[in-house]
């Protein structure tokens, strides 16, 4: 609790300065207790026993008598076992919020931000692993603006090399016939009716069929490698080739994600830096490192061993015998363009790309251009094992939110709430699209997990629903104070009664940024997510002790509580993408 902090820390200070303590930062000695029902922040006092050679329930007990003399009403400062513990008054939190207009993210030292993420190679449409990227990279986004941050969110377009060779290759090569009876004699199933129209669902079908036919099949492969190279050497005729093969399928996997509340600011695309003529720039200057080597067949590299990187793949190659660039030496071009747009960077790749990732900065290194910050993800697997695009063995994002939205509208007809089909149809879409995001968010980044359908579409207290509801009640109570007419009074602290469910809520809306800024320095989301249902459970406990209106009058102080965490529930959901409905 960030208020809080910055009330306790000179009391601290002050206090330690009478045990001829040099503390570099008082803030670091503070921690959030493990039960937040004992306190809000808490001090242990052990390391500073060994330090001062005395028994820390002691020492507690000493600064929490000292703190106590300094503090005044709006703290409760106690020792227990060891530690000394600060309990906000909820007066005090009152106060703060409706007498002085507390604003969060007032002290943050804010950016200018470029988050790259999904960056899925067009070839075929979402699926659910390829999901996480772009689920997790627009969530940092919307926290990053949360806080007043400048970001950009870019997708880095994959439009030349091997996929979208494969690709256009086969989409000029292969009849439709022939490319059903490929897939149907190898156990693929047939096109799901329902994505007849959509190109990413249509076009995927020849990048399969390629895969399964260039298998052991030499002049495939030598078609293929010609038309990959000229799009390497920037090939106009190849690359406009490339663009009319993949740019539906992009098109179909946008439309996918705009179904989750995904968006971007910029597009860029690979071949800029073989045409622009930067690629060719930064493999002269990675010549003039000291790591630099050339294998027999002329083909140039880095040496890492020496810089942290072991195993098999020391070397970083970054030109091709033939003289031709790759794709990570192209990565390099890309991160000095991206460093002309932010000044910060953040990269969202999966778990595989963590040595090609070790590999870039260092070579970014050598370059003296500083390397971006780094988000891995653990993938989601299927029970029988990885998603894989080219083998056809996926759970597609538009099946899921589709079987999502058929699920909401079932409930929400088990209800037998009287609203219109067209109402009932926008409910559905926000609780699927949210319901999905949330399911992902919640797992934090490193952790892999199995994506089962009953998980994702979970409608339990741990969900995106449940934080919807608590959002829409808290709606139900502003429209009903609006109908009725009634005028709010004047609010007089002094006079209130503060019973448990309102200090509990108090004290959950103050721990708001807290938990965003926690969420942004660490790139997980998860941290907010649980923060948003700790938020929901508080304003729920508050709504059903708290009554707001009796008998026709208006109840000021649980009003102005209950339209502050409305507008607190609407913006941490925004943050997280869920989309906060006014009723459900």
């Amino acid at each position: 609790m960030k208020v809080l902090k910055n009330k306790i820390i000179p009391l601290i200070e002050t206090v330690l300065q009478d045990y001829d303590l040099e503390i570099e930062k008082c803030e670091d000695l503070i921690q959030d207790p493990r039960d937040r029902n004992v306190c809000d922040l808490c001090i242990p006092c052990f390391s500073l026993a060994k330090i001062l050679k005395e028994n820390p329930i002691k020492i507690a007990e000493n600064i929490s008598k000292k703190i106590n003399e300094l503090s005044g009403e709006d703290i409760e400062v106690k020792s227990l076992n060891g530690y000394v513990n600060f309990s906000s008054n909820p007066k005090w939190l009152a106060n703060k919020l409706f007498l002085e207009n507390y604003e969060f993210f007032e002290d943050v030292n804010k950016k200018n931000i470029l988050i790259e993420h999904t960056s899925a190679n067009p070839n075929g449409p979402f699926h659910v692993g390829r999901a996480r990227n772009a689920i997790l990279g627009d969530c940092l986004v919307r926290l990053n603006r949360e806080i007043g941050n400048e970001v950009i969110a870019e997708y880095y377009v994959d439009d030349m090399g091997k996929q979208v060779g494969i690709l256009s290759w086969a989409i000029e090569n292969i009849p439709i016939d022939e490319v059903e009876s490929i897939l149907k004699n190898n156990q693929i199933d047939d096109l799901n009716p329902m994505w007849k129209n959509k190109e990413d669902h249509i076009r995927v079908r020849w990048y399969q069929a390629a895969n399964i036919l260039r298998k052991d099949n030499l002049k495939i492969e030598e078609e293929l490698t010609e038309i990959i190279n000229k799009s390497e050497e920037g090939d106009e005729e190849v690359l406009t080739k490339f663009n009319n093969a993949f740019q539906p399928i992009l098109d179909g996997m946008l439309e996918t994600l705009s179904k989750l509340g995904i968006n971007y600011d910029s597009f860029t695309n690979e071949s800029k830096f073989i045409i622009d003529g930067s690629v060719n720039k930064i493999m002269k200057d990675l010549e003039k490192s000291e790591l630099f080597g050339e294998a027999e067949n002329g083909a140039k590299y880095l040496e890492l061993s020496e810089k942290g990187v072991s195993g098999k793949s020391t070397k970083f190659f970054f030109r091709r015998g033939d003289g031709s660039s790759l794709y990570a030496t192209r990565d390099l071009a890309y991160h000095q363009w991206k460093w002309g747009k932010a000044e910060k960077l953040i990269n969202v790749l999966g778990e595989d790309h963590r040595l090609q990732s070790k590999q870039v900065s260092v070579a970014l290194n050598e370059l003296n251009i500083k390397a971006p910050e780094v988000v891995f993800y653990a993938f989601i697997k299927l029970p029988e094992g990885k998603m894989s695009t080219r083998k056809g063995n996926v759970v597609f994002m538009d099946d899921l939110i589709f079987e999502a939205e058929e699920i909401a509208l079932k409930l929400l007809s088990e209800r037998n709430i009287k609203i219109e089909e067209k109402e009932k149809l926008k409910i559905a879409k926000a609780v699927a699209s949210s319901a999905i995001r949330f399911n992902i968010l919640k797992v934090s980044p490193e952790k892999g997990f199995t994506f089962k359908w009953e998980d994702a579409l979970s409608f339990d207290s741990d969900s995106a629903p449940f934080i919807m509801y608590s959002h829409a009640r808290s709606c139900s109570i502003n429209k009903k104070v609006k109908n009725l007419g009634l005028k709010e009074e004047t609010l007089e602290l002094s006079e209130i009664e503060i019973n448990n469910s309102i200090s509990k809520l108090l004290r959950t809306i103050f721990r708001y940024e807290e938990a965003i800024e926690k969420s942004i320095l660490e790139n997980k989301p998860n941290h907010f997510c649980y923060y948003m249902l700790e938020l929901s459970t508080a304003y729920n406990l508050f709504y059903r002790d708290c009554p707001i209106i009796v008998d026709s009058k208006i109840n000021v102080f649980n009003y102005k509580v209950s339209e502050y965490s409305r507008k607190l529930l609407f913006r941490g959901c925004n943050a997280l993408g869920i989309i906060p409905l006014e009723s459900m």
